[in-house]
């Protein structure tokens, strides 16, 4: 029994240098470049507004759990408004958010003036990615995470832009008796006029040219590899394609209006079948593809929510009791973002290729016969009850909870690398703490001169 054990641990151990060695420097590679570390820092500096926003989000799940007469829901109902201002003023604009912080940090690292470059990159991503509304007001549909991509590439053209105008001397130079303040504004007014023109340009382009927004370009290009899905190949391809563009920040929604009608469809089809005396057999239907593509959210990252809340690790640990009730919901940005998985090279085998099949499982179980195909897409009232209601089987919780198990299997070795390099990180900070006030204090006695 022991030799087992030992042997079961050396296989870890074994494994678990192998990805250290190999994943280990591609982090730190990654950590360092500057580019990505900007869009990095960004996105984990957006970790408050995605737990806000998560968690106004659940309410509206309420009332299809309790049913709408009760006070409760009643309550909710009558004042969605406000939770739906706060998901708006926090997740409904996490692009602007993200393109002013990334431009923050990619400034810092060339030393550039930070307000300049922070306001030049919000006009370039507002240039790329506002909507109007019918009425002729901004519409918040491309400030979401819909947006987020586009947001990036603005921030970081932006800034590359005016690091090119400074390194050339093309900015305005005023004399040294002016204070910073006025000479920092003045000098990226020609880089002001250069930017909006650039992406005004690129803008006018995209829809006076080709008739689509900036933000479309990725669904026309992925139009092709959805096109049949009807398959559980197709699906857990789809499925792996999803979580490889949210891995570099593309929002998997981009996907929504090419795959939408065809699973509509296909939905329509079963519910025809099934009132006809016949049986369902399509799989790729809206309602599996939130109870089992979206369990704990894409990806099924429950699995790395509750490795991380029962870490040593005590930022990890956070992260994961935090993130808890929202995956419950199906939304995992908080770990996403939080932990982080996006760009984060450690977690991109686990969560690209692993929960790209962690989601289509059920959908294997579909096509075998095990699980019911789907005939109603039912509200979104949490995991597990969702599955149920999409066929009315118990096998569908199964199927859930197959998918939980494989999770916490899938993603424990990840885990447990970042785990390592969280705990390494937190010890440097504690050290540089330490001789802060250790210095602080050698400062202190000298400056007291006292004499013995």
């Amino acid at each position: 029994m022991s030799e087992a054990v030992e042997k079961k641990q050396s296989a870890f151990d074994k494994f678990e240098n192998l990805l250290n060695t190999y994943l280990g420097p591609v982090a730190e590679k990654m950590d360092k470049q500057r580019h990505l570390s900007a869009v990095k820092k960004a996105m984990i500096a957006m970790t408050p507004l995605l737990l806000i926003g998560s968690f106004c989000l659940i309410p509206a799940a309420i009332p299809n759990m309790i049913g709408e007469t009760n006070p409760i829901s009643v309550w909710i109902l009558n004042n969605t408004q406000y939770f739906d201002l706060a998901y708006n003023v926090s997740m409904g604009l996490m692009s602007v958010f993200v393109s002013v912080v990334t431009a923050y940090h990619l400034a810092n690292s060339y030393e550039l003036d930070a307000p300049g470059s922070m306001s030049m990159a919000l006009v370039a991503f507002l240039l790329l990615g506002m909507e109007m509304d019918e009425a002729g007001g901004i519409a918040l549909r491309g400030m979401g995470s819909k947006g987020l991509f586009v947001a990036m590439v603005a921030s970081l053209l932006a800034v590359e832009v005016y690091r090119w105008c400074k390194k050339r001397h093309f900015t305005i130079k005023m004399p040294d008796t002016v204070p910073d303040f006025i000479s920092s504004s003045f000098e990226i007014i020609p880089v002001t006029a250069i930017v909006i023109g650039l992406f005004l340009g690129i803008r006018v382009l995209c829809q006076g040219v080709f008739g689509i927004m900036p933000n479309e370009i990725f669904s026309i290009i992925l139009a092709p590899l959805v096109g049949s899905m009807d398959s559980p190949l197709a699906v857990t391809f789809y499925h792996i394609l999803r979580c490889f563009i949210f891995f570099f920040g593309i929002h998997p929604s981009v996907l929504s209006p090419i795959v939408q009608p065809i699973s509509t469809q296909f939905l329509a089809e079963n519910i025809a079948a099934v009132q006809a005396g016949g049986v369902a057999t399509h799989i790729f239907t809206p309602g599996p593809m939130s109870a089992f593509g979206g369990f704990t959210g894409l990806g099924v990252t429950m699995g790395v929510v509750i490795w991380f809340m029962f870490s040593k690790s005590k930022v990890q640990r956070e992260i994961g009791r935090i993130a808890f009730i929202p995956s419950l919901f199906g939304v995992n940005e908080p770990i996403l973002f939080g932990a982080p998985i996006v760009l984060n090279p450690i977690f991109f085998i686990p969560f690209v290729i692993f929960g790209g099949i962690l989601s289509s499982i059920p959908f294997w179980f579909m096509s075998w016969g095990w699980v019911p195909c789907s005939t109603f897409t039912p509200p979104y009232v949490g995991v597990f009850l969702e599955g149920f209601l999409t066929n009315m089987s118990w096998t569908s919780i199964a199927a859930n909870v197959v998918q939980l198990v494989l999770a916490l299997i899938v993603y424990y070795p990840f885990c447990k690398v970042a785990e390592k390099r969280a705990l390494a990180e937190e010890a440097r900070m504690a050290a540089e703490k330490h001789s802060e006030i250790s210095a602080e204090d050698e400062a202190l006695l000298e400056d007291l001169d006292l004499d013995f």
